[in-house]
């Protein structure tokens, strides 16, 4: 007997089995007081800048009966000005690629250089989406624990390398979920010994601490190098889905091999142009988030607990016992953190001075309560 749309079931569907028992990636969307757990940069933009990105955006909708600009070179171009500014290495628009945020970005360099019979190599604990990556693109995956410093343990990676010979390699500095960044040096020894693609992702890189060095400095080196960063985070533009990558011009027209036609919208190219017209002020209140962030660790660690050493928004800690108890606790003060990472521990993201006090008191409240 045939069903009608509102009796059939997930489970009814002929999902492909090795997507049938995931679910989908996602944290928690909870309204309350104080989100600390998705990395946003708490700071929302000015009401001049929201009055200058609607203007832009207004201009594109004149013409939005045509198609973008399927290259969106004056975005690149924009982009590339802002690497350029931030890491003193000279880049051009046929060296910048962008896409619906970072995630997208990646997605596309694993459909090019990943697929059946390719592996690729991550570092756990990572972001959890590379699973996803590897998963929908048929990658196979090959993870390589962090030491218990949470760095890589560089001579057994070498090994790996040489043995595993991957396809793509998976470098997160600062690291998600833990806040940690790689030492340039040990990228470059990666890079030495690598046969494919190195990705280092840098969604946080704005937020590194000063004398730790941005892996596009490697990049004039090693033309096989792709460093990734996203408009999400320090820019406070997670609303505008922007992220991109730096890396040589034959890798980004390898890229155009799998991008779906015109995958950036004309408003979404004018908002971004226009954020980074403002770079200075959208990215006023990095200081103060930094700064914020090693308050919070000192203070973090000044309760007993393990925190790792963050050059990110965010800051890892624990360990508990029971890490939901206090997860659910903190929910209960109006305080929602992100529960992720080794066993034990939670991650907070770095919120506003009245935010962070908040935390402050509800995580002493949840530890010294029964």
């Amino acid at each position: 007997m045939r069903r009608t749309w509102t009796e059939i079931s997930f489970a009814d569907l002929p999902i492909r089995e090795d997507l049938r028992l995931h679910q989908a990636y996602g944290a928690p969307q909870l309204d309350v007081p104080v989100r600390l757990n998705v990395n946003e940069n708490p700071y929302p933009p000015s009401q001049g800048l929201v009055a200058s990105i609607a203007e832009a955006i207004a201009e594109a909708g004149a013409n939005a009966n045509r198609y973008p600009d399927r290259d969106f070179t004056k975005l690149r171009t924009c982009l590339a000005t802002y690497l350029t500014h931030d890491t003193g290495v000279y880049l051009d628009a046929s060296q910048v690629w962008a896409g619906n945020g970072s995630n997208e970005v990646l997605q596309q360099i694993l459909q090019v250089f990943g697929g059946p019979g390719r592996l690729a190599l991550t570092f756990t604990p990572a972001y959890p989406m590379y699973d996803e990556y590897c998963r929908t693109t048929f990658t196979r995956l090959h993870s390589l624990p962090r030491t218990e410093s949470f760095a890589i343990d560089l001579p057994q990676t070498i090994d790996a390398i040489q043995s595993l010979q991957p396809s793509v390699i998976f470098l997160t500095s600062p690291n998600n979920p833990t806040g940690t960044a790689l030492p340039i040096e040990d990228i470059q020894a990666i890079l030495d010994v690598a046969p494919g693609i190195v990705v280092v992702d840098e969604a946080y890189g704005e937020f590194r601490r000063d004398g730790v060095a941005s892996a596009v400095t490697l990049l004039p080196c090693n033309p096989r190098l792709v460093v990734s960063r996203t408009m999400s985070k320090a820019f406070k533009f997670a609303g505008g889905r922007v992220g991109y990558c730096a890396c040589a011009a034959p890798i980004i027209e390898a890229i155009k091999l799998v991008r779906l036609p015109y995958h950036l919208s004309v408003f979404t190219q004018a908002a971004a142009c226009a954020a980074l017209a403002a770079r200075d002020e959208m990215l006023s209140q990095v200081a103060t988030l930094k700064a914020e962030r090693d308050a919070t660790v000192s203070w973090l660690r000044q309760q007993g607990l393990q925190v790792a050493d963050s050059d990110a928004n965010f800051v890892m800690f624990g360990r508990f016992n029971d890490r939901h108890l206090i997860w659910n606790k903190l929910l209960r003060s109006g305080i929602l953190v992100r529960e992720i990472g080794p066993s034990g521990y939670l991650r907070v993201s770095i919120g506003t001075t009245a935010e962070m006090v908040a935390f402050r008191d509800a995580l002493s409240t949840a530890m010294h309560t029964g």
